[in-house]
């Protein structure tokens, strides 16, 4: 079988490199490259892993799960929720900006580009890398989640003291895969229009992270998306 060593950074390409030789993960692969050759999918190739480049293990303090990469032209980034400067902020991004505003009187950004909390550590890990255009959920089943799920299980199992966000049921399913005596979980509903009235406006997720990342030493993210980013503290 011929070894597959995607562009990711090397704590995670040594952590996960039996997953890469897998066989699930060649078929992936394969399936992949056939759906390029018909359709457009996003986001870009050398972006599929941005959130693990990043944000490798080694410096990961928070865990942010989102289920499937944004399908329009131009959103999708290889960050959950995150889109590029100049792309109109979708609207779970917006809630979580308000939520933010309320929690920490962040600023409503104007940007919805969060590389700036993947540079500190947040990882924004989407279940699914990769989708067709115009078609949410196409590539689910095919493999990702399996990778996922692992990446996930990986952080539990080699680090301690994270801090894991679980918003909405899909998120919340992932709690089972997460070692509670030694990482945190927080949970609220998911921050979509057509829930987040039912319980994420209101988490205070972003200063009770803090708290906790405090707590043990692991100084705080500045959760404001824009501006230079402060030292870690720790």
């Amino acid at each position: 079988m011929t070894q597959y060593t995607p562009e990711i950074e090397e704590s995670w390409g040594l952590a996960l490199k039996e997953e890469f030789e897998a066989d699930y993960f060649t078929r992936l692969k394969a399936f992949l490259r056939e759906e390029v050759k018909k359709q457009t999918i996003y986001p870009p190739g050398k972006m599929i892993f941005s959130a693990f480049n990043l944000t490798p293990l080694t410096a990961v303090r928070v865990v942010i799960i989102g289920q499937d990469p944004y399908h329009g032209k131009g959103q999708a980034q290889g960050l959950a929720f995150s889109v590029a400067d100049g792309i109109r902020i979708p609207p779970s991004l917006q809630n979580i900006y308000k939520e933010l505003n309320s929690d920490l009187q962040v600023p409503i950004p104007v940007s919805g580009n969060l590389e700036k909390w993947a540079r500190q550590g947040v990882l924004l890990l989407n279940a699914t890398l990769t989708v067709r255009a115009g078609q949410p959920g196409s590539h689910q089943g095919k493999g990702w989640e399996q990778f996922t799920d692992q990446v996930i299980r990986t952080i539990s199992d080699l680090r301690a003291g994270i801090v894991f966000l679980l918003w909405g049921r899909f998120a919340q399913e992932k709690a089972e895969l997460i070692d509670t005596s030694k990482h945190y979980i927080l949970k609220a509903a998911h921050p979509s229009p057509f829930s987040a009235h039912k319980g994420f406006f209101g988490c205070r997720h972003f200063s009770k992270t803090n708290e906790i990342l405090r707590a043990n030493g692991m100084g705080e993210i500045d959760w404001n998306p824009t501006g230079k980013i402060q030292s870690p503290g720790f």
